[in-house]
């Protein structure tokens, strides 16, 4: 069951700068980035935040939008003083990420739980002081198959036909969000999730 609360707030994560631009690690904010452009909308440097941001509206509900420029590991500055300045519940919160534990081509929903071994999950988790109730977007990336690799597989791009596969799910997850949004999450699971 996912959450009552409905979602206010969507954060994709990844890392600033062009040379990040297109790694397996910036999925979320890959995801976020198409997101605001799918509603018309661009995320702006928002100095306050850390990070940029911007604000959609999706069927009725105003979502804001907010990628931390913190790098990865310090993420949760970024969505911690967001939520404070907006007075927002972890339940109001939609977290994408990069999930080395799917294979690409593999994105799903997921409420609450622990961080997976994904540092900005986890940094998120501490700076919201423990709590860990918010929702997620996985987007799977493939796992390099040794855990002493993975450092440096999410810090590179995927190949082509594994970018392709990720704009895919990517598009799947916007299509489906409005369904998500208005509380329907287990229709839009069911929906995500057989493709």
């Amino acid at each position: 069951m996912m959450p009552d609360q409905p979602i206010k707030l969507i954060v994709g994560l990844g890392n600033p700068g062009p040379q990040h631009e297109r790694n397996r690690h910036n999925a979320g904010v890959i995801f976020l980035h198409h997101l605001c452009k799918a509603y018309g909308n661009n995320l702006k440097v928002e100095t306050k935040f850390f990070g940029e941001f911007s604000s959609i509206v999706i069927d009725g509900a105003d979502i804001k939008l907010l990628f931390p420029t913190t790098f990865m590991n310090n993420s949760g500055k970024s969505v911690a003083t967001v939520c404070k300045f907006f007075k927002l519940a972890p339940e109001n919160l939609l977290v994408a990420y990069d999930e080395i534990d799917f294979d690409v081509g593999i994105t799903r929903f997921k409420e609450g739980g622990g961080h997976g071994g994904h540092n900005g999950v986890r940094d998120i988790i501490n700076a919201l002081g423990g709590k860990n109730d918010f929702s997620r977007l996985r987007i799977g990336v493939g796992h390099p198959g040794h855990k002493s690799m993975v450092a440096n597989y999410v810090l590179n791009d995927p190949s082509r036909v594994e970018a392709d596969a990720i704009m895919s799910n990517i598009e799947d997850a916007i299509r489906i969000l409005p369904t998500a949004i208005k509380g329907n999450w287990e229709e839009a699971m069911r929906v995500l999730h057989s493709n």
